[in-house]
């Protein structure tokens, strides 16, 4: 069956998801729109195909036990020179989100898997790009502030294309996981960075 890319995150709603990743295209990050606007959990990682199931079935377990909590996000911060990356910082609920993802990354689970760096929960604005735009992105968002209430995450899959597509949902303090619904902001702002991307290549 081969194998599969997966990612596991927090989605950041609407309007504030769109808003950012616009504000990350803007900034020069070609890979802005094939990224919906999240915090990540788990990063993208390759299992084989048929682990899919186990995943699903451990992440509806993980979610069913977990509550929703508030996020709040303020201000800018960034991990160079360690890493070239510029995000939003989470001020809230931060504790929350390292206590899921040690569980959605449990050892005697699925997605047990080594961290490149500390697990800091943080949403990506700048990426890999000129250090002129990162500092841009550092100063534009740096009085930026966003405040919902997390109810849930979702399973992500990365397509050949590059574009990530959300395969399922998981609401806190619920039963199996909620396929994704074609045809939402973020399955239709991966569709069309797909097909820029296809157009791209062929032009």
């Amino acid at each position: 069956m081969g194998t599969v890319t997966l990612g596991v995150s927090i989605a950041v709603p609407e309007p504030y998801g769109s808003r950012l990743q616009e504000l990350r295209a803007g900034f020069g990050d070609a890979a802005a729109h094939g990224i919906p606007t999240h915090v990540t959990l788990v990063p993208p990682t390759e299992v084989e195909a048929d682990r899919l199931p186990a995943i699903r079935a451990h992440l509806a377990e993980v979610a069913a036990a977990f509550g929703p909590f508030g996020m709040r996000l303020e201000g800018t911060g960034t991990f160079r020179p360690l890493s070239p990356v510029v995000f939003v910082q989470v001020v809230e609920g931060g504790t929350a989100c390292s206590r899921l993802q040690g569980l959605v990354r449990d050892p005697d689970g699925p997605l047990d898997r080594e961290l490149a760096f500390p697990y800091h929960p943080h949403v990506t604005v700048a990426h890999g790009i000129s250090e002129e735009a990162m500092d841009l992105a550092f100063t534009t968002l740096a009085d930026y502030a966003a405040r919902w209430t997390c109810t849930g995450f979702a399973l992500y899959e990365q397509g050949s294309d590059g574009v990530w597509r959300k395969l399922c949902e998981y609401p806190f303090g619920s039963g199996p996981g909620v396929p994704a619904q074609p045809g939402s902001p973020a399955d239709e702002q991966a569709e069309a960075a797909g097909a820029a991307g296809t157009a791209g290549r062929n032009s």
